[in-house]
């Protein structure tokens, strides 16, 4: 079989061939230096997961400063050190800054509708700060900020031709402009952090549903927050977000009751393709997200664990994928689609720690799986469950590495079956649904990957990674598709 090399295989080959020099140096770089600075176990993903790590964080009555929950991945670690000394001078005053590249070369080897290869990445900055510290607010009251700039090409849309479990985390939903907002909100924490206010521009997803382990995988159907909640307008995830509040009440030390209220956006893209219009037309309806989690410790080891149950409504009203408003199929009969008034999200999802190695909150061989599920006749996905587990490289002498598998699998909805049962008997092309182009007449996808994470420098990781899908786009359109990966992350 003969394989096109286009221009664009040629330039993302040209960015890795970049990065491999970059990797050599880094490798052979001199471990002690690397972990002398490193805090092991904090998480290997991008700048973006503080609302996650302290949402999962379990509270205590010793700390007093919900700053620790906001710090870079592998704790304080930059690749340029302290900056010259600007780093502690700024966190003296209050001030956290991250600063991070993020890139991720994927290609198909095999199925798929052609081969081929792509890169898409981003850079992204954060600004946490401390106003007590800075300015003598009340204490515990912080400001969090994000912004990103991404660049790139699917390679699941364009090559593989699935748009519902794209291989590349680092993709879509940021719009090609300078800077794009992810989220900008204020916090504060009372009586000992037992309760924890946030309020303004939030992405729901990286409270609701979330977990600093999902974005270890280069998948972008669990990273950051799991589908399909993320995908209905009530429930969108980084780096999109809606204007909002949050409330986390802490009963005990390992309990805590989330529940918040967010103006929903009835446009494909929150904030305007920029992020930054927060008062875009056709506000006025509201998702209201739940969720009850115990994050106990278990043995002399302090086995972590989180277990959380939550449920949102989003009292819009949105088109039914199949019915018209006569109960037909509005494909065949051309009448307008029928309204539905609410769209319900549930999910449930645990991860528990069984072996430790070392003192990090996630560092040790840890499994989780969950289960989430969307009104199947607003939603094209009706559910999705995962499996997988997380091991750090302490047994075999890379405590800061890690190594990863997790099995999904999607459900599309029987309102969504239908409705392209209808195009099909009509001949029309099926209709976009929220994940973008279908192929075929969706049914199921499932989605295989394992990756290990290479922490070659202070501050720096590359991470291989290898995934198969199978029935991509839940469809038979296409043969299973094998995927290489290549991520590479460094906090500046």
């Amino acid at each position: 079989m003969k394989y096109a090399i286009d221009v664009r295989m040629i330039r993302t080959s040209a960015r890795f061939f970049i990065l491999l020099p970059l990797f050599l140096l880094a490798f052979f770089t001199p471990r002690a230096a690397a972990l002398a600075q490193a805090i092991p176990g904090e998480g290997q993903g991008v700048i973006g997961a503080q609302p996650s790590l302290n949402v999962n964080a379990r509270r205590n009555t010793s700390v007093q400063d919900p700053g620790q929950f906001f710090s870079a991945p592998y704790g304080n670690q930059h690749f340029f050190g302290d900056w010259a000394g600007l780093q502690p001078f700024l966190l003296r005053h209050g001030v956290h800054i991250e600063a991070d590249v993020h890139e991720e070369l994927a290609g198909n080897f095999r199925g798929g509708a052609k081969q081929g290869v792509t890169d898409a990445g981003q850079v992204g900055v954060e600004v946490d700060i401390d106003w007590h510290k800075l300015a003598g607010a009340p204490k515990n009251f912080w400001t969090h900020t994000m912004i990103v700039n991404g660049h790139g090409r699917n390679l699941s849309t364009d090559y593989i031709h699935d748009s519902l479990g794209g291989v590349q985390q680092i993709y879509g939903a940021r719009g090609n402009v300078v800077a794009h907002l992810v989220y900008m909100y204020a916090e504060q924490s009372l009586f000992h952090n037992r309760l924890d206010i946030s309020a303004g521009w939030i992405p729901v997803g990286s409270f609701f549903a979330a977990s600093p382990l999902f974005c270890d995988f280069m998948n972008v159907s669990i990273c950051g927050n799991p589908a399909p909640g993320k995908y209905v307008p009530g429930g969108r995830d980084w780096p999109s977000g809606n204007l909002g509040v949050v409330m986390r009440v802490m009963p005990t030390v390992d309990t805590y009751i989330m529940a918040s209220m967010f103006a929903v956006s009835p446009h494909s893209f929150n904030g305007g393709i920029s992020g930054w219009a927060w008062a875009q037309s056709g506000l006025g309806k509201f998702s209201t997200p739940v969720e009850f989690g115990w994050l106990p410790e278990f043995g002399r080891h302090h086995l972590a664990g989180h277990y959380k149950a939550g449920y949102g409504y989003d009292n819009s009203q949105y088109n039914d994928l199949y019915s018209d408003i006569n109960g037909n199929s509005a494909v065949l009969t051309h009448l307008p689609f029928r309204k539905q008034s609410g769209v319900s999200t549930a999910w449930f999802q645990a991860d528990q720690m069984l072996v430790r190695n070392g003192e990090g909150p996630t560092n040790g061989l840890i499994v989780l799986a969950g289960y989430m599920y969307t009104s199947g006749k607003i939603s094209a996905m009706k559910q999705h469950a995962w499996a997988g587990m997380v091991e750090t490289g302490a047994k075999w002498g890379r405590p800061l590495d890690t190594m990863g598998a997790m099995f999904h699998y999607f459900e599309m909805s029987r309102a969504s079956v239908l409705q392209q049962e209808s195009s099909a008997l009509a001949g029309t092309p099926f209709l976009n649904n929220q994940w973008g182009p279908a192929w075929g007449i969706q049914t199921h996808e499932d989605v295989y990957e394992v990756f290990y994470n290479i922490h070659t420098a202070r501050g720096m990781s590359f991470q291989p990674d290898f995934q198969y899908i199978n029935r991509p786009g839940a469809t038979t359109t296409y043969h299973d598709a094998a995927v290489m990966g290549l991520q590479f992350n460094c906090i500046l």
